[in-house]
């Protein structure tokens, strides 16, 4: 690609290039693309300041010695310098030396809990992970987008007047350390100003690694500004707090005093302590400061600006490198015309842009057949090609949810299924869970970043002009055989269906359709999970899934007591402390005859609701995919004899010496995950079998009423896409695969019945039908049948290469195509 050097400053980028390919042979050929993360040790740094180490003898502050005094001397002559790199009139802040970011935030946070009433605190959503565990120490806290802290500059708290005289801590970051994005200085400002005591963290890590702080406004700058200066300069690894001198009264409260922070402590027979007074930092330094490493800034500031000038220089020198990488990876494109990455930053020349971006490009990376591409696999190869990127969440909680779709119940679910922090599972349920952050620094230059979007497009697009693979739409009405004909989940077991939606993609798990059978109810004392063969009014338990609230809701379509509530909502997140805490002594629960261990929900008003409306009294359990041991089931399916026969005469048998097939062993058997469903993953039915036993039993009983499908509890219901398509009834017994869609199941076999086929799921009523006629015509071995057993398979062809492959779902109208069991 074409390079117009005139963009970016000339002598600046020259002068980059001679410091690192010439002056410093060792660092010749690595690209800094991470400037945050990556630490820069500088022959001239590190020179001066081993000259400053060997000419002088720096003692311990605390001290009269000569020695004491030089540190003394020159750690207040730095403190100065670094208050004026910054914009801050010594007589409106005080800088605190911290050891680093996160040390200055829990300072202002273990002083503010110190107060007589704690405090409440609100964070911006694109908080560093440092900023949000400030939460745990607060009275009350809420998480804030843009628009609510709009609303709260306009007068509207979030917190009201409740809190009466505890104050407010704000945080937020100038720059989001995830994709770069700014945000108003001047929001500290205006936040102040409302009815309640309020201070304002800024996290400005991000921020001064490329970019100048002017705190020049004491008035609306922020009470509290955190950094570290190894951002700024690579070295030393040091961090400040620094303090609006208005905002001191904050640290009145702080309980702990460490050595230098007092002028007398008493400590027999009474306890008395008279902490230092002149000034913040005197009170909050507490022991031997690190002299070396502030001492070392000396040095680091003069090298940085004799290297790249001024930050302003800096600021405008990233700054155009981050719109030509950005400009970089957004024109790459495949073959197909796909686009090769999903850029989460915000475009550098988007009008109205006011703030501007940092130089930071978060992004993820899809193939030309729009599956998503290992962050870990991109990460790897980045270190062979000596890039310095970082992957993953990034430490940015809110950002990378935001960013991704991610709502808290598939955060917590992707945690139950296995992944952590720095794990290899970064793709789950066909979204990322992190993203690849390229970082510039003063050291960066054009040639890092052509180099960089020339490795995307080496290693990641594919040139060749491939056909774009999308999820089959179904076809016309008559056009396909067989189709997928409704789709239904029972979220807890034995109680009411949930209907999938037509035009919904329902997520296709290994050990099922997603949310099916994933709760049940146990009896309170033995631990026994009900079912509707003991209690039909469980059929009148309807369950619902709201994604976007994050909750299955639960209604009650019986009779209840006046005092009953009719419905109930469960968040669908698995947070620990919904669930009774687990004991030696805690009892395990029985399904189907097994034994399990299962999460029972703490809440009253939950277990409160099933107990009242079934008149028993029993629990809310769970039971999610990922467990181990007795917390994991697996398929019993398997073919019965009756499936080994011929197929129905209309379709005829493929010739070849192909034997029946054996029933599955128990190894291939346990390899297929179930949760809490009876015996296999999935279960279907078709219409045209439905059809055969409604008139089956009109033979012998004109005046019954027809047996709605409904009663067989399906997950999938299959039907002939016309009428005059030939399916005979009972097909599904013959067939050994299926393929719904772009992707495969195997039949597993036959599914035995029970009487509670007898109850109305709409009444909860009882009758004989159909398992009397059924026990007449689909009687084997002395065994009653109707439906088939099925798990998911996996896509066909090349097909997990797709998006398709990493995220299966099925959807109403999907084309169906069995395989038929080959027989001798």
């Amino acid at each position: 690609m074409t390079r117009p050097n005139a963009q970016v400053p000339t002598g600046y980028n020259a002068r980059v290039e001679s410091f690192r390919d010439e002056e410093y042979p060792m660092l010749d050929g690595s690209i800094y693309l991470d400037h945050a993360g990556t630490t820069l040790y500088s022959r001239s740094l590190m020179g001066r300041f081993a000259k400053d180490m060997t000419a002088n003898l720096f003692g311990n502050p605390h001290s009269a010695s000569a020695s004491s005094q030089l540190s003394t001397a020159r750690i207040e002559d730095i403190r100065l310098r670094l208050l004026r790199f910054f914009g801050a009139d010594p007589a409106e802040f005080d800088l605190v030396f911290v050891a680093n970011t996160t040390a200055g935030i829990k300072l202002v946070a273990e002083a503010l809990r110190a107060g007589p009433d704690s405090f409440d605190y609100a964070y911006h959503r694109a908080s560093h992970t440092s900023l949000v565990g400030v939460r745990e120490e607060a009275r009350n806290s809420l998480c804030l987008d843009d628009r609510q802290v709009d609303q709260w500059q306009k007068g509207d708290a979030p917190f009201g007047d409740a809190g009466g005289d505890r104050p407010i801590l704000f945080a937020y970051p100038a720059q989001s350390n995830m994709d770069g994005r700014r945000y108003p200085l001047s929001w500290s400002g205006k936040i102040r100003c409302g009815r309640r005591k309020t201070f304002t963290l800024l996290d400005a890590a991000a921020l001064v690694c490329s970019s100048p702080l002017d705190l020049s406004q004491a008035q609306t700058a922020p009470d509290f500004t955190v950094l570290s200066f190894y951002k700024i300069f690579g070295f030393p690894d040091i961090g400040a707090l620094i303090v609006r001198r208005e905002a001191e009264e904050t640290f009145n409260s702080r309980r702990y005093f460490g050595g230098g922070t007092v002028d007398m402590v008493v400590c027999l027979k009474e306890h008395w302590h008279a902490p230092k007074t002149q000034f913040l930092h005197e009170r909050l330094e507490d022991g031997t400061l690190p002299i070396h490493s502030i001492i070392a800034l000396d040095a680091a500031m003069n090298v940085h600006r004799e290297l790249f000038g001024s930050m302003r220089d800096v600021a405008v020198h990233t700054s155009l490198l981050s719109r030509r990488l950005y400009r970089g990876l957004k024109a790459l494109r495949h073959g197909n015309g796909e686009p090769v990455c999903l850029l989460y930053s915000q475009d550098p020349d988007t009008t109205g842009n006011r703030l501007g971006s940092g130089p930071v490009i978060a992004f993820n990376i899809r193939n030309s057949l729009g599956a998503w591409v290992s962050l870990t696999e991109v990460e790897k190869l980045a270190v062979l090609k000596r890039f310095h990127i970082r992957t993953g969440g990034v430490c940015n909680p809110g950002g990378i949810a935001s960013a991704l779709g991610l709502e808290p119940w598939e955060m917590m679910q992707n945690f139950s299924s296995g992944f952590r922090c720095g794990a290899e599972n970064d793709i789950m349920a066909g979204k990322p869970t992190g993203v690849i952050r390229a970082s510039l620094g003063a050291m960066s230059t054009i040639s890092d970043v052509d180099s960089f979007v020339d490795f995307v497009a080496e290693f990641y697009r594919d040139s060749s002009p491939a056909p774009i693979l999308t999820k089959p739409v179904p076809l016309p009405h008559g056009q396909s055989k067989l189709h997928v004909h409704s789709i239904s989940i029972y979220p807890i077991k034995s109680c009411g269906r949930f209907e999938v939606p037509p035009g919904t993609d329902w997520e296709v798990k290994p050990e099922g359709l997603a949310w099916d059978r994933e709760w049940c109810l146990v009896h309170q004392g033995t631990g026994q999970a009900l079912s509707q063969k003991r209690h039909p009014k469980m059929a009148l338990i309807r369950p619902s899934l709201d994604f976007e609230k994050g909750e299955l809701r639960v209604a009650y379509a019986g009779q209840i007591a006046a005092h009953a509530s009719r419905e109930i909502t469960i968040p669908l997140s698995k947070n620990p402390s919904l669930f009774r805490s687990a004991t030696p002594f805690s009892r395990s629960s029985r399904v189907c005859g097994e034994e399990i261990q299962v999460q029972t929900y703490a809440l009253p008003e939950v277990n409160r609701f099933f107990s009242d409306v079934l008149g028993v009294p029993c629990l809310l359990a769970r039971f999610p995919p990922g467990g181990q041991g007795k917390s994991t089931r697996h398929s019993k399916a398997h073919l019965q004899k009756h499936q080994l026969a011929p197929p129905p005469t209309n379709k005829p048998a493929v010739p070849g010496s192909f034997p029946p097939s054996p029933p599955d062993s128990d190894t291939e058997r346990a390899c297929r995950r179930i949760l809490l469903s009876n015996e296999s993953p999935i279960l279907a039915i078709t219409l045209p079998s439905v059809d055969a036993l409604n008139q089956q039993i009109k033979r012998t009983k004109p005046a019954s009423t027809e047996i709605s499908a409904a009663v067989f509890r399906a997950n999938i219901i299959i039907a002939p896409s016309a009428v005059d398509t030939p399916l005979p009834p009972f097909a599904e017994d013959s067939w050994s695969e299926l393929r719904v869609g772009q992707h495969g199941f195997e039949m597993l076999g036959a599914c035995r019945r029970c009487h509670m086929v007898c109850i109305n799921q709409e009444t909860a009523e009882k009758s004989e039908e159909p398992f009397v006629t059924l026990s007449k015509t689909r009687r084997f071995d002395g065994k009653v049948f109707f439906g088939v057993h099925m798990c998911y398979s996996g896509p066909q062809g090349d097909g997990s290469l797709t998006r398709e492959g990493q995220f299966p779902t099925v959807r109403v109208g999907d084309v169906v195509e069995p395989e038929w069991r080959r027989v001798e």
